[in-house]
């Protein structure tokens, strides 16, 4: 079942989740993590292995910078400026992909909810969400639990708590806590990108 302390149980979306033509979905993990993720492709895989169990078929990646890549740049350049970015009933939360980095710390309406891929609102439980990155999305290398493969409460993460309604907020906190993931939607369907390790 789903994980403890993350939001109520709701209804769960459809297997397409709606939203605007064209738009983004941003979801939750259904389970909090520590920083040992087995790395960004750990991180990947089990955002690819949650949407795949709920019928959905488009790639979903982890909303976190990496040794390879900032957060900023996760989504494909070609939708990073005209998609909403949406929840799994396809409310707005961001105008655009890119609007999340704009330097403001991603700020969004705390009072639109943010879904696990079990149909839960994480927003109901004062937790925090990884993301090891910048309020502009650029990768905090000492702030992102070694590359996202320590829990070691000596090293430490860059978190933010969603109810200040900052997808970006700074808070620096050890590895071994446990604290959401996000994963956002990625409409690139080839497989040219680099592979994230």
């Amino acid at each position: 079942p789903g994980a403890a302390g993350i939001g109520r149980p709701g209804a769960r979306g459809p297997p397409g989740p709606p939203g605007p033509p064209g738009s983004l979905h941003l979801v939750a993990l259904n389970t909090p993590l520590k920083g040992d993720m087995r790395g960004i492709r750990g991180a990947d895989f089990q955002c690819y292995q949650q949407a795949r169990s709920m019928g959905l078929t488009t790639t979903y990646r982890a909303f976190l910078s990496s040794h390879l890549q900032d957060l900023a740049t996760v989504v494909r350049k070609a939708d990073r400026s005209d998609m909403p970015v949406v929840n799994m009933r396809g409310e707005v939360l961001f105008d655009s992909w890119m609007s999340i980095f704009s330097g403001n710390g991603g700020v969004f309406n705390p009072s639109v909810p943010i879904y696990s891929f079990d149909g839960r609102n994480v927003l109901t439980d004062p937790k925090l969400i990884w993301h090891g990155s910048s309020s502009v999305g650029i990768r905090l290398t000492t702030n992102y639990c070694e590359a996202w493969r320590t829990a070691d409460m000596a090293v430490t993460g860059q978190a933010a708590l969603l109810q200040s309604g900052r997808l970006l907020g700074q808070h620096t906190r050890a590895c071994s806590n446990h604290y959401i993931v996000l994963c956002i939607e990625n409409t690139y369907v080839g497989h040219n990108n680099p592979k994230r390790t």
